[in-house]
């Protein structure tokens, strides 16, 4: 994937009017973002000006930073400590003035490094989210490829579905949706599987088990792909065999309320707005106090990612452009549970809706 320009030319505008002269840009997936580099060592100064930007790496990614980079940085080959020596190395001698850095992205260890290295020649100032906030908001060639994870995501499950789910053990069923999303091309997973049958199925965040799943039976299945950096992420409630009227009338509730929550995720609405839409079905429904998270989150180079669709999320409205889940879920201890959740684009109308599996409570035997 090619990185455009404006990337940087947008970042540097950031800095400028958070009042720094320059940023240091730590974390992984933000250091993808803004220069399309894959490796595991890297670290970015990027001025608030036109100027130079620097990206710092060890010996082991000199030659493949080279060839990701686009034009206009200068790759630096330091040491191994890039907050630390490798820093220092690089801007030795300057003046930086104001330099920022995401406190979320830099741990204590290395903010005494980062400092040790500075010592006299910079004030540090934290600035979180400057790239994370730009991110938010994904262009056309990436939402083609997190609509790509998420068709083959759905392609992997209809597979493993085929082969069945009573009979087999949650464990079982995860292992076949871990290996048939990466022999269909995946380049690995967004998270762990969760495949929970039966009363497990009341733990949102259940780990597969080596329980066999009985026939008769709701079943919760959250998987997701990574495809060239980008993340999907689902999930579906099936029936093992014929469930009775409880199970029906639960899952017609959280159908409902992911229904509703889509057609709030419009631009211009909050998140929290929107996750007050679904939770009011399910709160007049008369099961509010078993609905305890967020209704989604924005998914990226990073399953969980900002905007938040939740009673504690921020302020800000949603944009075009974004990417979310809408998840709502029941969850009745001892007894059963149901999530259903979308992969959604926000547009300035009708959301653009990415996953493609059946929403019906489907049988599989």
């Amino acid at each position: 994937m090619t990185v455009p320009a404006e990337r940087r030319t947008q970042l540097a505008g950031r800095i400028a009017e958070a009042g720094l002269d320059r940023l240091i840009v730590a974390g992984e997936h933000d250091l993808r973002w803004l220069t399309g580099f894959t490796g595991t060592s890297g670290l970015a100064l990027v001025p608030a000006s036109g100027g130079e930007a620097l990206f710092l790496t060890d010996f082991r990614y000199v030659e493949q930073a080279s060839e990701q980079l686009p034009e206009g940085w200068k790759v630096l080959r330091t040491n191994l400590d890039l907050l630390g020596a490798g820093l220092a190395e690089a801007t030795s001698g300057e003046e930086l003035g104001t330099v920022g850095f995401d406190p979320s992205q830099v741990t204590v260890e290395q903010l005494s490094s980062l400092v040790q290295a500075l010592e006299g020649r910079a004030k540090l100032e934290e600035a979180k989210g400057l790239v994370g906030r730009l991110r938010e908001v994904k262009d056309e060639e990436e939402i083609a490829r997190i609509r790509a994870a998420s068709n083959l995501a759905d392609e992997a499950l209809a597979e493993v579905l085929s082969r069945g789910l009573a009979g087999r053990t949650e464990r079982e069923v995860a292992i076949d949706i871990e290996t048939t999303l990466v022999r269909l091309g995946a380049d690995g997973l967004s998270f762990p599987p969760i495949v929970a049958s039966g009363s497990h199925g009341a733990l949102p965040h259940a780990e597969p088990r080596e329980v066999v799943i009985e026939p008769g039976l709701l079943v919760t299945v959250d998987w997701g792909a990574r495809l060239e950096g980008y993340c999907s992420d689902c999930t579906r409630t099936f029936a093992s065999g014929p469930v009775g009227a409880r199970e029906h009338e639960v899952y017609g509730v959280v159908d409902a309320a992911r229904a509703a929550g889509i057609e709030a995720a419009r631009a211009g609405r909050t998140g929290p707005q929107v996750d007050a839409v679904a939770r009011a079905v399910i709160d007049e429904a008369g099961f509010g106090e078993f609905f305890g998270h967020g209704l989604g989150h924005g998914v990226g180079l990073n399953v969980h990612e900002a905007p938040r669709l939740s009673p504690r999320g921020g302020p800000e409205p949603l944009e075009a452009g974004m990417v979310v889940t809408v998840e709502p879920g029941v969850y009745l201890p001892g007894e059963l549970g149901v999530r259903i959740e979308d992969l959604v684009v926000v547009t300035g109308a009708e959301p653009t809706v990415l996953t493609t599996l059946d929403r019906d409570l489907v049988e599989v035997g």
